[in-house]
């Protein structure tokens, strides 16, 4: 009688090999492979490079970067209310395609998300549909309306990881204060879009010599100065956690770094549509580069890449913000802000790299394990026990951006027939490959 067939045993995890390992929080960069099993990394180093343990998978990485999932600090969606612009699933397939392992997604939604029952919708629809991690901002006032504050104690013991305004500046400096006093009780803390809401109304662009010749209202920077200014000298005398979302001039840099020089405890961030383009690529009235804070003078952006290279500057975000074709095929002025961002902010940082302008350490270390560490999360690393949140991807590959086959829902990428250098060749969330490059995972 033929005895049964035994089973073969279950694969012992996979391993990637002959990577070159790049980690920010450890500054290490050399070569050799991770081992995953769980969901977690086991092992890692340069041992693993050519040698894989036995009973694993293999992933032959060829030498491209392996390094932290990306995470993004600052994505909107559509979902709940405005699924039409965009959902948390095809939000998470553009943020896997991107490299992007963790996506943090804004309260700006219908209705918006500052009740605990939103939260833990939100996290529900995104166990069920996403692909990638998602975390919330809880709203910071009551229906963004910067008057009333929401239940920040709540939220955040609902799984809010931050409180924000969204795209709406808190224009009281009564309600900022207390905003700043109470989320101190809880160790929270506050993401402040610094656009003062009685000097932007109506402008589309920022104010200067480009702003004149093409005809369009505009807002002067010092509109975001002035906000910024004010909610640092509010920290200083509450101690509430800040960071200034998306800084895109200067002096507002400079009024970050002075108050980072007296210990207090305050971050910003910029998006990358301000570290890789200026006031001039509007040209033709570009609707799709319409987008707030408006795209500033060359001046300004290149303060704000020398802020990613000192490290002034903590992280960089896509600000991913889909708008639909009827919103943006309209003149200029009347079109909406926004631009999506997900699915190229790592080609796009690039850019900065391969012109000497910053080193690709500290690229990543604003797009990792700061954002990791800003929002109190466990991945951002490369290291034993940590999650195995990976991104693989080649430096060197050029390849034109075409909005047709990017998966947001929506198409307003200010990148749209750029070229681009680099681009993303696998995602890993907790272990698992949700995006390779040439292969369709979609389902």
């Amino acid at each position: 009688m033929k005895k049964p067939s035994t089973p073969a045993p279950a694969p012992k995890g996979t391993v990637f090999i002959n990577a070159r390992l790049i980690d920010p929080a450890s500054a290490r960069d050399e070569p050799g492979g991770v081992l995953v099993h769980d969901g977690l990394i086991a092992d890692l180093g340069g041992h693993l490079r050519r040698n894989a343990p036995d009973g694993t998978d293999v992933v032959d990485c060829q030498g491209h970067v392996l390094c932290p999932g990306l995470i993004d600090c600052q994505v909107f969606t559509g979902d709940p209310g405005q699924e039409h612009r965009e959902t948390l699933k095809t939000a998470s397939f553009a943020a896997a395609a991107g490299g992007v392992t963790t996506i943090v997604c804004m309260p700006d939604t219908e209705p918006v998300i500052d009740q605990v029952a939103l939260v833990d919708y939100v996290q529900r629809r995104a166990r069920e549909r996403a692909i990638v991690n998602v975390h919330i901002m809880g709203a910071v006032t009551k229906g963004l309306k910067g008057e009333e504050l929401a239940e920040i104690g709540l939220l955040q013991r609902a799984g809010a990881v931050a409180f924000t305004n969204g795209k709406s500046s808190i224009a009281s400096t009564r309600v900022m204060r207390n905003a700043l006093l109470y989320s101190k009780d809880f160790g929270a803390l506050i993401v402040h879009h610094t656009e003062d809401p009685y000097l932007t109304p109506g402008a589309a662009m920022n104010s200067g010599e480009v702003a004149t010749r093409l005809g369009l209202p505009s807002v002067h920077r010092m509109a975001e100065v002035i906000v910024v200014e004010r909610d640092v000298r509010l920290v200083e005398i509450t101690g509430g956690r800040y960071h200034a979302a998306t800084l895109s001039c200067r002096e507002s840099l400079d009024v970050i770094r002075a108050a980072k020089a007296k210990k207090l405890p305050v971050s910003c961030g910029v998006s990358i549509n301000h570290l890789t383009l200026n006031e001039n690529d509007i040209g033709p009235y570009r609707t799709f580069f319409r987008i707030r804070p408006p795209l500033r003078a060359e001046e300004d952006r290149a303060a704000m890449v020398r802020g990613i290279a000192s490290g002034d500057i903590d992280v960089i975000v896509s600000s991913h913000d889909p708008q639909d074709a009827d919103d943006k095929r309209r003149p200029f002025a009347e079109a909406a802000d926004g631009a999506i961002g997900l699915e190229t902010l790592l080609p796009a940082a690039l850019r900065l790299f391969h012109s000497d302008e910053v080193g690709l350490m500290s690229l990543l270390r604003a797009l990792t394990i700061n954002p990791a560490k800003l929002l109190g999360l466990k991945s951002g690393r490369l290291d034993k026990g940590a999650p195995a949140d990976l991104t693989l991807f080649d430096l060197n590959t050029p390849w034109v951006v075409d909005r047709d086959l990017l998966r947001s829902r929506s198409k307003n990428s200010p990148f749209d027939e750029q070229r681009i250098q680099g681009r993303v060749l696998r995602t890993v969330v907790a272990g698992e490959t949700v995006y390779q490059y040439g292969v369709d995972l979609r389902t």
